[in-house]
């Protein structure tokens, strides 16, 4: 990704780490004219396979043009099963194989871009972005691993997980006085893509965002690239995980309440924050423009 260095990559990770306490918050200051613009992509480590190199030659040509300050990835960093060790950067599914491999410093040493944590908070001042590790919310993942074997190391209690990540964000929401909100998990909360919404983010996160006003939700896990409008608040649903495989061709043809767009192909997309605007365009693998929102602070949303 021909990025300049000093660019981070901020990762969601659809793995499990131990440890319950207040999330790790991270200082990151906006330009000096008070904007912020990053990349959201998700779903894209196949060794460049699956258009993978070309997506990210395009991040390349529109990061540059942006002045990006980071790059969001909503995670499956590694296909097929994870990670095997520190020194195996070649797999994925990050919670499938060694889950702790991609926190470990080494990884940094390696490329000093990459911040791979749990659930953590990056704060812009004028935006403070919500990671949460979503996978232990979903089930399946415990009752029906499909021929899987994940990497549960740290979590002696489902139940007792998600009630501290809720009991952390809930907090972490309350406290904000930043001009934007925005949470990012690699699990969708509405999708009509392949794996649809996430139930169990629906019951135990969807109502916190809601209270505590979230501009936006972005995730992964389906690949493709989608925006929907909530019916009941203001909150919009933005889809980034065609990082690489993609064309699925398995559309929820029946729940599309609020759909705005919805692109079953290659892509990734950016995000320019001002204190009173928010613009959000997807791009196809070869740059172009599929698709854009504009969001006005405390006035009404052109969508």
């Amino acid at each position: 990704m021909a990025l300049s260095l000093r660019f981070l990559i901020f990762i969601v990770i659809n793995l499990v780490i131990s440890a319950y306490a207040e999330l790790q918050r991270f200082e990151h200051p906006t330009k000096t004219h008070q904007s912020l613009s990053f990349l959201v992509l998700g779903d894209w480590g196949r060794r460049g396979d699956y258009n993978q190199s070309q997506v990210a030659l395009q991040m390349g040509r529109i990061g540059e043009k942006l002045d990006i300050d980071f790059v969001v990835s909503t995670g499956d960093n590694f296909y097929e099963d994870g990670l095997t060790g520190e020194n195996d950067i070649l797999g994925n599914h990050d919670y499938r194989g060694d889950a702790l491999a991609q926190l470990s410093p080494f990884l940094r040493k390696i490329d000093s871009r990459w911040l791979c944590l749990r659930s953590f908070i990056v704060d812009t001042e004028l935006a403070e972005i919500f990671f949460m590790d979503t996978t232990p919310f979903v089930k399946m993942y415990f009752t029906d691993e499909e021929g899987h074997t994940y990497d549960w190391r740290g979590i002696t209690s489902r139940k007792a997980y998600i009630s501290h990540l809720v009991k952390d964000l809930d907090f972490a929401l309350r406290e904000s006085t930043a001009k934007w909100k925005i949470v990012i998990g690699h699990h969708a909360i509405r999708s009509i893509g392949h794996h649809g919404d996430t139930q169990e983010l629906i019951k135990h996160i969807l109502p916190l965002i809601k209270i505590y006003d979230v501009d936006f939700y972005m995730n992964g896990h389906d690949h493709c690239l989608e925006h929907i409008s909530d019916t009941e608040s203001p909150i919009q649903f933005l889809t980034s995980g065609a990082g690489s495989k993609a064309w699925r061709g398995d559309v929820d043809e029946v729940n599309r309440d609020g759909l705005k767009f919805f692109y079953d192909g290659q892509g990734f997309m950016s995000v320019e924050l001002t204190p009173t605007q928010a613009q959000i365009v997807f791009y196809d693998v070869f740059g172009q423009v599929l698709h854009s929102l504009n969001k006005v602070k405390h006035l009404h949303s052109s969508i």
